[in-house]
């Protein structure tokens, strides 16, 4: 497996988003999933992938708390490519027990209430998601944050035993917008608002200038390297992540 991501991240240099996700496809076996939150790069993939017929399940995970426009977003692309984009949603039991220990807001008192939240709503339905997938495929950049500026084209996620693949990660945003325009991508207006990043309606605040794409996420929180943050032990058990150690890829959710 090792060798594997060896040899996709030497190719990778040579090969632009489509032919990664066709090489991607091509050299893993198994089911492949690319889990997407409908902002510009997700936008981009899917349209290479439902356009191009790349056997790639294209997934999402409905917190229950996205902006109108993302629903509607939802819509529009399924419509536009005749595809349906399968939603993993919270564990009812576990939301509700949430929402009674801490509120249905809880989530802006503390960091401990907040990774709870995106424990319940994000992380427990991906894991669900990538369960017997051999690879997981993002649209993670690195130059999206500081935190994220050392990811890779693939890498190997010991904890679920599969390879993470972002296809558009030495991409700059400039060339993901120039090229969903160009192909007719359709994307979300919260963009175009100042929402460079867009997960859920109540943690997600337009940018001021020269804040990086990410500064709009739990913006109240004063940590710089602010994920929604998992961290994968060996024995594929998943825990919250509160502090990010060196060399501790963050993950695109």
């Amino acid at each position: 497996m090792r060798d594997l991501v060896s040899l996709l991240n030497a190719e990778s240099h040579r090969l632009d988003a489509l032919e990664r996700l066709r090489r991607l496809r091509e050299t893993v076996q198994g089911r492949i999933v690319f889990t997407t939150s409908f902002g510009l790069e997700d936008q981009y993939l899917s349209h290479l992938i439902f356009s191009q017929d790349i056997a790639i399940d294209v997934v999402t995970l409905d917190t229950g708390r996205l902006f109108a426009e993302t629903y509607a977003l939802w819509q529009t692309t399924e419509e536009k490519y005749g595809r349906r984009i399968r939603a993993y949603h919270p564990d009812a039991n576990a939301l509700q027990e949430m929402i009674a220990d801490q509120g249905v807001n809880g989530f802006y008192h503390s960091l401990d209430a907040r990774k709870s939240c995106c424990g319940v709503r994000k992380v427990k339905p991906l894991k669900r998601a990538l369960e017997g997938a051999s690879a997981w495929v993002t649209g993670l950049r690195g130059d999206q944050s500081e935190a994220r500026g050392s990811v890779d084209f693939v890498s190997f996620e010991a904890g679920f035993g599969l390879i993470k693949a972002n296809p558009l990660a030495d991409f700059s945003r400039a060339h993901v917008d120039a090229a969903a325009h160009a192909a007719g991508v359709p994307l979300n207006p919260l963009h175009a608002r100042g929402f460079p990043s867009i997960g859920c309606a109540p943690c997600t605040r337009a940018i001021k200038p020269g804040e990086d794409e990410r500064a709009g996420r739990w913006w109240w929180e004063k940590d710089e390297k602010k994920e929604c943050g998992l961290h994968v032990a060996a024995d594929g058990s998943i825990k919250p992540r509160f502090v990010h150690s060196d060399g501790d890829r963050p993950w695109a959710v």
